[in-house]
């Protein structure tokens, strides 16, 4: 882990070079089609992906592919214009690492949002929800191989991966919002194609709300970082075979576009609330 940690430290002091050491307390991953809440972002500093040392770069459309560091709400934050994929080509590792690089700048808070297949079939895209925890039958992990004990212990409790306390406060801002938050589990498929009907009614049975190609990792990667962590999902479609209609990336996107008023309105409440 030695490599990690050099690599981190030469990502952290990069940054830190650009924002002057600026504290920074919540960090914000923005998932396909939310990306514009960064553009609210006041005293903006933007860093490409590409200029970032040790950095992936998004290649998803709807990602921006930067990193934006300012204000939001009387907080400040880092937030990630879109994220890093397994299907990408990329490693586990390589799609934790910007989570690692916030733990090493000091964030405490994490807040992650994806665009995912309804699953729940009382529910209807364009509803957010509340992600209270997770599924994945996925083989590979973030941690795997050698502990990086500057980071987390070599092992870590995931039974609390989303913060429950977290939780309490965005379920109170989306009563006080007017919003219809629903609660649920996520279950996370490597991609990129979409899950199959079969897959998805194997998903029901297992206790599964939404289906997403993200996210998961980086909830893992933050429990051993030791963040306090919350997930909002935003159903852009219904799941494979629950309607007669082939699944496209473009409805995806539309959707998150749809509903990013109130999207948007919930995160900036819950910063408020930290």
């Amino acid at each position: 882990m030695e490599n990690l940690m050099k690599k981190l430290e030469q990502t952290k002091t990069y940054i830190e070079g650009i924002t002057k050491g600026r504290k920074i307390q919540i960090g914000l991953v923005l998932g396909s089609g939310l990306g514009d809440l960064a553009d609210q972002i006041t005293d903006p500093i933007f860093i490409s992906y590409e200029d970032i040392p040790n950095f992936p770069v998004s290649t998803v459309e709807g990602h921006a592919g930067r990193l934006v560091i300012g204000n939001l709400e009387g907080k400040s934050v880092i937030c990630m214009q879109g994220r890093f994929h397994y299907y990408e080509g990329y490693e586990m590792d390589q799609v934790v690492f910007p989570i690692q690089t916030m733990r090493m700048l000091g964030v405490e808070y994490l807040i992650l949002t994806n665009a995912a297949g309804c699953i729940n079939t009382a529910w209807k895209p364009g509803d957010l929800m509340l992600i209270t925890d997770h599924i994945k039958l996925a083989p590979s992990c973030p941690m795997r191989g050698p502990n990086a004990k500057e980071l987390g212990p070599r092992f870590f409790d995931m039974s609390k991966a989303y913060d429950p306390d977290l939780a309490d406060i965005v379920r109170k801002q989306a009563k006080d919002l007017g919003i219809n938050l629903r609660e649920g589990v996520y279950m996370y498929f490597a991609g990129p194609n979409y899950e199959t009907p079969a897959e998805i009614r194997a998903a029901r049975i297992l206790g599964a709300d939404a289906a997403g190609m993200s996210t998961v990792p980086e909830a893992i990667a933050a429990a051993h970082c030791g963040f306090r962590t919350i997930g909002i999902s935003c159903m852009t479609n219904m799941a494979a075979g629950i309607l007669k209609q082939p699944l496209n990336h473009q409805e995806v996107i539309e959707t998150s576009l749809m509903v990013k008023k109130d999207f948007t309105a919930l995160v900036k409440s819950l910063l408020r609330a930290l």
